[in-house]
């Protein structure tokens, strides 16, 4: 999975889950040594020498972590009926239920059971509020902002040759795939550099009425494939107007466009899979 993909509450609970399984190995219950005894000895146990709660606090945090993080890769895919992402929610919000009534049910909570719910609470936070919350559902790689080179030859972000799938390399002057000599999508064909813009009324008008308006898009009469790239993670949903998502098309990443369908476009992943991408503001043309 494309790690740009990840968001920040994908960062929480994924933090969360590394303690939590650190916890496990970490002592369940803590005692007093009485003076004059010996107590090196004696070992107190851990999660892993107590099956119910290995299974019910530990790994049912981490497995629900993983299938939150899991589901971030494969949308759209159920497990008993739930999303992916849903039924590890529910684990996660389980293995919380289950550490606060063990550590009340303790005398002496050890290391290990206070950790694991403190790591249980974050893991239920980043869950649950993850997709709620702005400042979570940010992604958790940044994307690269233009830099004040760009105007001397340095491609903007999204914009630089040889980066992402199928884009094409080097400074060749081969084009994508349905795309116009050295333009973006729908360009009526540029001037060549040096030379005086010389043209018939008649096919200047044409290409007037060619040429998309600023920050639009084609008629779907005249569309031309071209490349792309989104500013932040988007979903594409399949052709069949299916309401789950097949992909998530990811930022740093040159996908193509291969039909447009009203304001949405029709895009090709890596693996070859095609779907609608409904939201299409921001995009980076290749």
């Amino acid at each position: 999975m494309n790690i740009r993909s990840l968001t920040r509450g994908d960062g929480v609970v994924i933090g969360a889950a590394v303690v939590l399984f650190i916890a496990s190995f970490l002592d369940f219950s803590s005692y007093e040594c009485p003076q004059g005894v010996d107590c090196s000895r004696f070992d107190s146990p851990n999660a892993w020498d107590s099956l119910g709660l290995l299974m019910s606090v530990f790994l049912a945090g981490v497995i629900g972590a993983a299938l939150l993080i899991v589901s971030r890769a494969m949308p759209g895919r159920k497990v008993v009926g739930l999303d992916l992402g849903q039924f590890g929610a529910a684990l996660t919000v389980f293995a919380l239920w289950t550490a606060f009534w063990t550590i009340l049910d303790v005398n002496s909570a050890g290391a290990g059971l206070i950790l694991g719910l403190l790591a249980t609470i974050v893991l239920v936070a980043g869950a649950v509020a993850g997709p709620m919350i702005p400042a979570l559902k940010a992604p958790l790689v940044s994307p690269a902002s233009p830099t004040p080179g760009v105007g001397a030859g340095q491609a903007p972000y999204g914009a630089g040759p040889g980066q992402g799938y199928g884009f094409p390399a080097g400074q060749q002057q081969q084009q994508p795939y349905g795309a116009q000599p050295s333009q973006g999508y729908g360009y009526p064909g540029a001037q060549q550099q040096g030379q005086p813009a010389q043209a018939d009324p008649a096919q200047a008008q044409q290409a007037q009425a060619q040429q998309p308006s600023q920050g639009g898009a084609a008629p779907a009469g005249d569309f031309t494939p071209f490349w792309f790239a989104v500013p932040v993670a988007r979903p594409l949903y399949g052709e069949d107007g299916s309401p789950n998502p097949i992909a998530e098309l990811a930022p740093g990443t040159w996908y193509l466009a291969v039909e447009q369908r009203g304001q949405s476009l029709i895009a090709q992943t890596q693996d070859g899979r095609r779907g609608v991408l409904q939201d299409t503001t921001g995009i980076q043309r290749g």
